[in-house]
């Protein structure tokens, strides 16, 4: 509710392919969004496969809610190394899970993870597949806090430039960075003035290791630019119900 209050405009609820809990706790909170009638868009998260993204399928069944998937692989050379994996791997499990999500009437977004440090000729043919086979979104990630502006501009403008050489521009481009080099909410901005339909962000930055991009800062921010026109009076009141969820302490010196 608080973040409804602020504007932000879709909330992603879990990974429902986790398991049993994962599950009743996006369907307890799509079921909320629903009976408070919010604004708010849902969205749930899962790997590029049929296996993690039916849970979604089922949820939207159970409650007639709308879920947004954003299903992820990863596509760096370390993360290629690690797994074994060629471009032809990446190219089946895409398939698979778009098809899958398509014939579900599910909106999908493909998530590459650590997509600054990955390669254009294994970009090119995922984003292409992904774009031919009925995904609406590309997010493009900072999944290791290592993007620096000029790296964020590059990776938007060469993203852009397939969209149109596609006739794809249709497509919309999220953004989704961590904060290891202390950018993340800078790069945030950066995103949205690179062309980013959709930045990410948690509430205080919360994350694995340093942690995300913090929503609260970004959205204060773009207030004080000008380029945010919501009321953010329960600022204050959001990072203070995240800070007792997560049982993260709010530095006294937080901006």
């Amino acid at each position: 509710h608080l973040m409804e209050s602020l504007g932000v405009a879709e909330a992603d609820l879990g990974l429902p392919g986790a398991g049993k809990r994962a599950v009743e706790d996006v369907t307890a909170l799509v079921e909320e969004i629903a009976r408070s009638k919010l604004k708010i868009k849902a969205a749930a998260a899962g790997r590029t496969m049929v296996r993690d993204i039916q849970p979604i399928a089922d949820i939207v069944q159970k409650t007639g809610v709308p879920i947004e998937v954003y299903a992820f692989i990863g596509s760096s050379p370390i993360r290629l190394f690690a797994e074994d994996w060629d471009v032809s791997t990446l190219m089946g499990h895409i398939e698979d899970s778009i098809k899958f999500s398509v014939k579900e009437g599910l909106e999908y977004c493909l998530v590459t993870e650590d997509t600054i440090r990955s390669r254009p000729e294994v970009l090119d043919p995922l984003f292409r597949k992904a774009i031919d086979l009925g995904a609406t979104r590309l997010c493009l990630c900072d999944t290791v806090g290592h993007a620096t502006p000029d790296g964020i501009r590059n990776l938007f403008d060469w993203t852009h430039s397939l969209l149109r050489g596609a006739g794809a521009e249709h497509v919309k481009l999220d953004w989704h960075g961590h904060n290891d080099r202390g950018l993340g909410v800078t790069n945030a901005i950066i995103a949205i003035e690179a062309g980013a339909d959709r930045v990410h962000g948690t509430g205080l930055g919360v994350g694995e290791r340093v942690g995300n991009a913090s929503i609260d800062q970004i959205l204060l921010n773009l207030k004080l630019l000008g380029e945010w026109d919501h009321d953010l009076s329960d600022m204050l009141m959001y990072c203070q119900a995240v800070s007792r969820a997560c049982h993260v302490e709010i530095p006294y010196n937080y901006p």
